[in-house]
Formats: C-alpha cells, structure tokens, sequence
C-alpha cells in the first residue's frame, strides 16, 4: 500500500512513531490535512490502545518510540533459510485477524511459507476465542504459513515446537528467563509476555497447511499494562522483561526466522528434538494446577509432558494425561 493509500491515523502513526512531540500545524502540512484532522486522527489512535500526549504550544507524542513495521526491512533481517522459505512477507496496518486473512488465502507451495503482520488487529484472538489486546506500536501480532507434504504424525504438538521455536528466537535477542507454560503462553515470572493460536487446513491424506499465529507484548507501557491486568492474567512486555533496545523489526525477523529453521526440523523429525527444552523452560512442572476441558475440570500436580506433547498431572486417581484443555495455577 502506498502511503498515500494509508488510512490518516497509520500515516499519522508513522510521525510520531520516533517519540518526539511533533506541532499539530506541522504534522497537519507534512499530511496534507487540516489541523482538525490531525486531532481526530489522534483520537483514533487514542481508540485503538495508543497512549499518545498532546500538549499545548508543543504538540502530539507517543511516550513510547515505536518503529514502524516495514515488509521489506523485515526480510532483509531474516536468516538464509527463512529469506528462501518465506515466498510473501506482509504488513498491513489494520486487519481483523492474521490468522484468518492467510487461512483465507490459497496455500503456499509444499516447504514454503508466507508471513503477515499486523499493526491492528480487530478481531485478534487466542485460545478458545479469547480476544488479544494489541495496541498500535505496542505488539507484535503475527501469523505465518506453513505447507506441510502430509500431516505430520506429531502436529498435535505443534504449538509446543512453536513455542520453543519463540523461546530461542527471543534467547538470541537477549531476553532471559521466558517460560513456556502448557498448551501455548510465553511467560517471565508468571506474567503473560505472548500466546501461540495454531490453526489447520489440511486434505485427507494429502497435504496440510498450518497457520501460526503469535501475539507478543513489546512495549505497551504502564497504563495499557495495567487495564490488562484486569482482563485476567497479570502482562509483561519485552520492555519489562530487560530488553533494553526494542525493536520490532528485530524481533519479527528472528521469530520468522527462528519459525521455518524449527518447522523444517520438525517435519523431518517430529516433537523429540524440542522436548527437553520445553521441559527447562516448563513453567507448571511441580505446581498444584486446575485443568479445566469441556467435560471436566481435575486438580493435581503438574508433572511436565510426555514424548506426544501431553499434559501429565498427578491426581489422587493416578498420573492424567491430557492434550487439551486450559490450566491454570493454584495457590
């Protein structure tokens, strides 16, 4: 999309994007808009989870730098392989779901993939529909293809490679203690820094394409940290976790990145090869935890996972083995 095809408000993203205050009579000549148009410009992105100042005689700023998402630069930042994977790399200022626009799209070839990102999202979602709050500059709200020969016999367990995969990618930015907790959160000290929505479109007997999606808070600041926390689970963001120079671009190149190098493993040689450092990084193993499924919720222990990828926990009926359901940790 050209930038003149850009909504106002992605346009007027851009300008503050670098945290300085800009004047509303300057960012109104440089848009080639009334000043008006700059302050309901403002406004929406105030709408969409944005923090943005406006002060008087000094004019709009986002307190919190936030480098445009950039198709092209994003590539450039990708490793060999994932550069002769990845066919298509988008990013698109507002859609209603990642996941769902390549799912609607035709599949890649069989070994390839294509990757979209997404300033807004209208519709994010997570586990069982939950609703995934990402304000513009924020996140990282990406979903990337992947065109399997056949079903893989370990695909029940893909979004515990996925994680992995997140894990070491983010290890490689520097970003310590992330843990994985079962089926598909990343979390530091218990609080939510990301989940992973894996999505399936496959053929009987025939080729499988899977849709990975993964929200990630980078830097969404203390208010916005704040009103999440009454949603449910207490965030974090990279900024929180000690990554001391955050940049978007950076992380998604080496989440894609970090995505084919595990997706071309694991079709070769399933869930073994991430196994163990799932297990190192499980955040549940030994707690008292809820599972909670659509026919029951058992308490017990939590014992980690076994070779398919399931939940083991120990209950007074004996040692339970799940492959869905939510868990959550008791007190």
């Amino acid at each position: 999309m050209s930038e003149a095809q850009e909504p106002l408000v992605a346009r007027l993203f851009a300008k503050l994007a670098d945290g300085q205050f800009h004047s509303g009579e300057g960012l109104a000549a440089e848009l080639a808009v009334s000043r008006s148009a700059v302050w309901k410009a403002a406004r929406a992105l105030r709408e969409l989870g944005a923090t943005v100042h406006a002060v008087r005689n000094r004019g709009y700023r986002l307190p919190l730098a936030a480098e445009p998402l950039d198709g092209g630069k994003i590539r450039g930042l990708l490793d060999e392989a994932a550069r002769e994977r990845v066919r298509r790399l988008d990013t698109v200022w507002t859609v209603g779901s990642t996941n769902t626009l390549l799912l609607e799209r035709a599949n890649p070839p069989v070994g390839t993939s294509e990757a979209l990102l997404a300033e807004v999202q209208t519709a994010g979602r997570g586990r069982r529909g939950r609703t995934w709050v990402a304000p513009p500059g924020g996140s990282i709200c990406l979903s990337l293809s992947w065109m399997f020969r056949e079903v893989p016999r370990d695909l029940g367990a893909l979004g515990l490679v996925v994680g992995v995969c997140a894990l070491r990618a983010l290890s490689r930015l520097g970003v310590g203690g992330v843990r994985l907790k079962w089926p598909n959160d990343l979390l530091v000290d218990d609080r939510k820094l990301g989940g992973i929505l894996i999505e399936l479109r496959a053929e009987s007997g025939g080729p499988a394409c899977v849709v990975i999606g993964i929200g990630l808070n980078v830097a969404l600041g203390a208010p916005l940290l704040e009103k999440i926390a009454t949603l449910g689970l207490a965030p974090i963001d990279l900024a929180g976790a000690g990554l001391k120079e955050v940049s978007r671009i950076g992380v998604a190149a080496g989440l894609i990145s970090a995505f084919v190098r595990g997706l071309l493993e694991f079709e070769h040689d399933g869930l073994k090869p991430f196994v163990r450092e799932w297990m190192e990084a499980d955040a549940l193993r030994g707690r008292p935890v809820t599972v909670t499924s659509d026919e029951a919720s058992v308490k017990g222990v939590a014992r980690g996972i076994d070779l398919d990828g399931a939940l083991l926990v120990e209950t007074p009926k004996g040692l339970l083995r799940f492959i869905s359901g939510d868990v959550s940790v008791r007190a």
